[in-house]
């Protein structure tokens, strides 16, 4: 019985260490207005970004999520602001979607940068290796 413990417990460790020593890339998508969607992301990225600071992680908006990277209507603003000066971390919006609703990059929280295109990025993002995972709630 003891050596399966010591085995089990050789495991979680081996597990733990090599998971610390390969760093990951994981980029985020989010396309929806849906503020619980909103929250969930940052939940994800603060909680990861912190387990993992030797990974990179970095959320797409482009579509309806744009309220999301808007200054004035975020309900996660301070968050991104905060998660947004991480080296690690980084918060993109589409300049299509920008175009698309006539909005200025000014209006963006700061810290958040701008690509040409919000799929495109992931496609490149995906290209590169980095893992991908969309944000949605119903």
């Amino acid at each position: 019985m003891n050596r399966k413990f010591l085995s089990l417990l050789f495991c979680l460790i081996f597990s733990f260490v090599f998971s610390q020593e390969n760093p990951v890339q994981i980029v985020f998508d989010v396309t929806t207005d849906n503020i619980s969607t909103h929250q969930a992301t940052i939940r994800h990225v603060k909680g990861m970004s912190r387990a993992y600071p030797d990974s990179q992680f970095e959320v797409v908006m482009y579509s309806n999520s744009l309220e999301m990277a808007l200054d004035s209507t975020s309900t996660v603003k301070d968050d991104i602001f905060q998660l947004a000066k991480k080296k690690n971390v980084s918060f993109v919006v589409c300049e299509g979607t920008l175009n698309r609703y006539k909005i200025e990059k000014s209006k963006l929280i700061q810290g958040i940068q701008t690509v040409p295109d919000g799929i495109l990025q992931i496609i490149k993002r995906q290209q590169s290796g980095w893992g991908y995972i969309k944000e949605a709630h119903q």
